[in-house]
């Protein structure tokens, strides 16, 4: 089965249901660390990501539009 953003996602706590803030800390509430780019407690939580902005726009003329 696919996952909504694919199979090959790459732990961050900022996306994981474990994380949690309290202003000025952040921690792990399963306390668990990222070790080996990998970690046993990652639960991903796409509600959690922050998009990286909007793409360009490019600009397009008259001429790009003719055949």
């Amino acid at each position: 089965m696919k996952k909504l953003f694919g199979n090959n996602i790459v732990p961050d706590c900022g996306y994981c249901d474990n994380y949690n803030t309290d202003g000025e800390q952040n921690f792990c509430e399963a306390k668990k660390e990222i070790k080996n780019g990998k970690c046993r407690k990652f639960l991903y939580n796409p509600t959690l990501r922050t998009p990286k902005g909007e793409a360009e726009m490019m600009e397009f003329n008259k001429e790009d539009f003719e055949i």
